[in-house]
């Protein structure tokens, strides 16, 4: 019989010992180790078991003749047991992202998942199982220190374990440890390997080489271990494609876009962006001392703020509160939160609840960064009237272009290739239009807008990532910069500042709201982009990926 060929599971009659047959992988594995005398100590480095341990023993065989009975079938169709003509092997094609195509994968049991297959090259040895697992790990280190979710984690691990013929192999990602475990055969011991994220960093340009590696893994049979080893060393080495002193002009950009959009003028935008880049080269400089980032964040968001108690004491007629406002927009951690709830949403729940913990305390720095300016401009008799802090006014090509500048300085800082900025400072743009049409045109309510808007953002980010076979983040994540709640928490900020806790924390639950508005919205126009996308699947499977099991609460 040929390699390619998958053997049927035979059973000894009489003994009731059952051999479990693993179906033969085409070229990156060597002959499977089933092929050894039945009882054999088996062992891998380390000692093995007692002879025969592992197997299933019943008090008598079944009859002669009866291997070839067909397995029972699941509730959903698939069959319950390795059928006699073994799994069917499926052809992933490049007719959609790895992410479709592992995602559904990802989710069936080990024993109904379908055998990897790849072109057959005499040459070329099969991987040792250690080396793929270690590369697993290290482009899931890469993803999820980069801020991918956690889903997508798991399917491009198990992705690239599935090119190099590693069928039985099952990933898990937290928010700081990552493991995997191959088991050959039901009769081997698994083979088990972690590796922990340590540092996080914001780079979108090294993330997308870390998806065209996966792409090029997945879809193509040329790229070896070695090669696969020489890219991503490639990726770590790579410097990040802006400047230092580029990252703090765009820090202070973003904060006055966002005063332009809640109704500073032009003198509030330089103001904010002093404060901003002020606060940026602080919190270089505690980073650089070894801080950590939660202090940071407390220390970046002092300037913005001093900034605005000082215009306010100086009575010069600018807004304050605006320049205050803006700086919050360039700290709040929207890129997080939607990490976190898109976690949740897909069933991550430790590592949603991880992710919510980072965006908590990060929020907690801000707030005490805020605060305690504010109780200082409070006790100095400043002048800061929530009330009257932001005038509502109507310049809808100011606001466009505002908020439009603010997304392509967020896309600076997440360290975005530049073919990416035009297509995420256009989505960004719109996603305003959207909410101005809706909040300041129909009187939709703030939450609902925000709900919509957001929606649009993660449909078109989706639909882009599929089209170019890419991240969806470098086109969501800077796009919902002009929609995240930066006068809601001032407001709220300024009312505990003097005192009032009801209006405060009135101020703070909307901010909230909006938050978690942004966050939910995108996760929905992402799951809808599913709708309209149609992946390759099993010969006679109707459902890709498998949704979560519905439990009532228990």
């Amino acid at each position: 019989m040929g390699a390619d060929r998958q053997r049927d599971s035979g059973t000894e009659p009489g003994h009731g010992r059952t051999r479990g047959r693993t179906p033969q992988i085409r070229d990156r594995r060597p002959p499977a180790a089933d092929s050894r005398t039945p009882g054999a100590d088996r062992t891998s480095g380390t000692a093995g078991p007692a002879a025969g341990a592992g197997r299933t023993y019943g008090a008598a065989g079944p009859a002669a003749g009866t291997a070839d009975r067909t397995p029972p079938a699941s509730a959903d169709g698939l069959p319950g047991l390795t059928p006699p003509h073994g799994v069917p092997v499926v052809r992933l094609t490049k007719a959609a992202t790895w992410q479709d195509r592992m995602r559904g994968l990802v989710r069936l049991p080990v024993g109904e998942r379908p055998v990897p297959e790849r072109r057959a090259r005499p040459e070329e040895p099969g991987p040792a199982v250690p080396r793929v697992l270690d590369l697993t790990l290290r482009i899931g280190e890469l993803l999820l220190a980069g801020g991918e979710g956690a889903e997508d984690v798991e399917a491009a691990m198990f992705g690239v374990a599935h090119a190099y013929g590693l069928g039985r192999y099952e990933p898990n990602v937290t928010f700081t440890l990552m493991s995997v475990s191959y088991q050959p055969s039901l009769v081997d011991h698994p083979v088990t390997a972690s590796r922990t994220v340590r540092r996080r960093g914001t780079d979108y340009t090294r993330l997308a080489a870390v998806y065209r590696l996966v792409d090029d893994i997945t879809s193509r049979d040329d790229v070896t271990l070695e090669e696969a080893y020489r890219r991503l060393a490639e990726i770590r080495r790579n410097r990040h494609p802006y400047p230092r002193w580029a990252l703090t002009v765009a820090a202070g950009t973003l904060a006055g876009a966002a005063s332009l959009l809640v109704g500073g003028e032009w003198l509030v935008f330089f103001a904010a962006a002093v404060g901003a880049m002020l606060g940026d080269r602080l919190a270089w400089l505690a980073s650089g001392r070894g801080l950590p980032e939660f202090y940071q964040f407390v220390l970046a968001a002092m300037p913005p703020a001093a900034m605005g108690v000082a215009l306010s004491l100086a009575d010069v007629g600018l807004q304050a509160s605006a320049v205050i406002t803006g700086g919050l927009f360039a700290l709040f951690p929207g890129r997080a939160l939607v990490a976190a709830v898109q976690d949740g949403l897909t069933g991550f729940y430790i590592t949603a609840a991880a992710r919510m913990l980072e965006v908590g305390y990060l929020i907690v720095g801000i707030v005490g960064g805020v605060l305690t300016v504010l109780y200082g401009g409070v006790k100095l008799d400043a002048g800061l009237n929530p009330e009257t802090g932001l005038r509502p006014v109507e310049r809808p090509a100011t606001q466009i272009c505002a908020a439009m500048l603010l997304s392509l300085a967020f896309c600076v800082l997440l360290q975005q290739e530049r073919h990416t900025l035009a297509l995420a400072t256009l989505n960004g743009g719109v996603a305003w239009v959207v909410y101005g049409a809706l909040h300041d045109t129909a009187d939709v309510p703030a939450v609902a807008s925000t709900t919509v808007a957001a929606g649009l953002v993660g449909l078109f980010g989706q639909l882009m990532s599929r089209y170019r076979f890419a991240s969806a983040l470098p086109y969501v994540t800077a796009a919902i910069g002009p929609l995240l709640p930066g006068s809601a928490i001032y407001f709220g900020l300024l009312a505990l500042a003097e005192g009032d806790t009801d209006r405060g924390l009135a101020h703070l639950t909307r901010a909230a709201a909006l938050a978690f508005a942004i966050a939910i919205g995108v996760n929905l126009g992402s799951e809808l982009a599913g709708l309209f996308i149609t992946t390759p699947r099993r010969a006679g499977e109707t459902a890709g990926r498998r949704a979560a099991k519905r439990t009532r609460g228990f």
